[in-house]
């Protein structure tokens, strides 16, 4: 799995419709309002690079009312929960 983090600048106007149709294009796991210099934040999953492209320069990109896209890809994911299921494979939970 591919996960790219998206930072959206996007016409202030229309923040919100903005942000629901970037929320409903395939690929895109969530979508974020934030304070900062960008307006959302949106995370894509897909399974191939490639489809990374089909879906920010494909689709996202073409969203009426972005103005900008800054895209990082991850590499690595450190979270609690990923840590917590990694660690409990293969083990029944104890009483």
């Amino acid at each position: 799995m591919i996960t790219a983090i998206v930072m959206i600048s996007a016409a202030t106007d229309s923040i919100p419709e903005v942000a629901q149709a970037i929320a409903d294009l395939e690929g895109v796991s969530e979508v974020y309002s934030v304070a900062g210099h960008v307006d959302l934040i949106a995370v894509v999953r897909v399974r191939a690079f490639d489809d990374v492209a089909d879906v920010i320069a494909g689709r996202l990109n073409r969203v009426p009312g972005v103005t900008d896209t800054e895209t990082h890809i991850a590499f690595r994911a450190y979270s609690k929960h990923d840590l917590d299921a990694a660690f409990s494979l293969g083990f029944a939970e104890s009483d």
